[in-house]
């Protein structure tokens, strides 16, 4: 049997419907029931016969901060797809990071250990890689010197906790996905750009994007776990696009107006600081950060070289997806 970690996150509903399509015995771990609408609306997206698949799921209640709950998660697993991940880059949820992603994932691979699992897939992000130089590959290695951002400090820690686990015998690979295009799920991850296009937004960031189809990460997490392929990360990350073309594409399949108005660094840092104030003050989630601003303002190539040589592994196309995303979108939250 198989158990999947963060099964009501973009990653983990776009897998379990995968698996359960290919009639494969499917243990997903949630954390609250209401949560579990964004599976339903993810399966929607590929069939409205869906029903009969959610339920031939095993659902088990667990967070990965519960011992106990996640001992018994592990019952009769062969093998784990590790999609649970907090996201959040305010630096004032550091601690709640640390947590979850790096004790949480030192949690699933120790009982990983325990219960002779015979291999983990963990999603990790392109965060977590080196940025000396372009294109990044997998051989760009995290310098800790760096101003790395919260959320990276926090996933490469929880990737040094599976590294640890593989030196101790357990069979892994780690995938790196740049930003994972998905449909079904709006109020977070790229579903939430869809939804800020939408309402409308007049400037685009003058940086590059990483992107990948989310049935791309799903096709390769599986062939990767099923192959004699042990303790190798790989970046994903199928096309580089600007910003600009990226928003405008986005816009352009929802029927909206693009943004036209370019946004320099200069004005990015002005705009974080204002919205450093706004949140001190109200408490408010932060919507832009000092690491944020400097993201989407770099040059920043990725490569996938390597997963497309050892799988043959051919990418869908960027503005297909997102075309397809759009209509979903359309449909959806219409």
């Amino acid at each position: 049997m198989i158990l999947v970690t963060g099964s009501t996150g973009l990653v983990g509903s776009h897998l379990l419907y995968k698996l359960v399509y290919n009639n494969e015995k499917v243990r997903a771990i949630y954390r609250s029931e209401d949560k579990l609408i964004n599976v339903k609306n993810v399966f929607a997206t590929y069939t409205s016969q869906y029903t009969s698949l959610f339920e031939a799921i095993e659902w088990v209640k667990a967070d990965i901060l519960n011992i106990p709950q996640l001992t018994e998660a592990f019952k009769d697993i062969s093998y784990v797809y590790h999609c649970a991940a907090f996201v959040s880059f305010e630096p004032k949820k550091y601690h709640q990071l640390r947590r979850t992603n790096i004790e949480g994932s030192a949690n699933v691979v120790n009982l990983c250990l325990s219960n002779n699992i015979k291999k983990i897939c963990y999603f990790s992000s392109t965060a977590t890689l080196g940025k000396s130089k372009n294109p990044i590959t997998e051989t760009d290695n995290w310098n800790p010197e760096d101003d790395n951002n919260v959320y990276a400090i926090s996933k490469y820690g929880a990737e040094m906790e599976v590294w640890r686990a593989a030196q101790e015998g357990l069979n892994t690979v780690i995938v790196n996905p740049g930003v994972i295009l998905g449909a079904g799920i709006w109020d977070s991850g790229s579903g939430s750009i869809f939804k800020r296009v939408h309402k409308g937004t007049s400037y685009y960031p003058i940086g590059n994007i990483g992107v990948i189809a989310i049935q791309d990460v799903v096709s390769i997490s599986i062939k990767l776990l099923k192959s004699d392929i042990i303790n190798e990360r790989f970046v994903l990350v199928s096309e580089n696009w600007t910003y600009k073309d990226f928003l405008k594409t986005i816009a352009k399949s929802i029927k909206v107006k693009p943004p036209d108005k370019k946004a320099s660094p200069y004005l990015l840092q002005l705009i974080w600081r204002l919205d450093w104030i706004i949140s001190n003050i109200t408490g408010q989630e932060r919507q832009l950060t000092k690491h944020i601003a400097k993201a989407i303002s770099s040059n920043t190539i990725y490569s996938s070289e390597k997963i497309k040589t050892i799988l043959n592994h051919e990418f869908k196309p960027i503005d297909e997806t997102i075309n397809s995303i759009g209509n979903l979108y359309l449909k959806q939250e219409q």
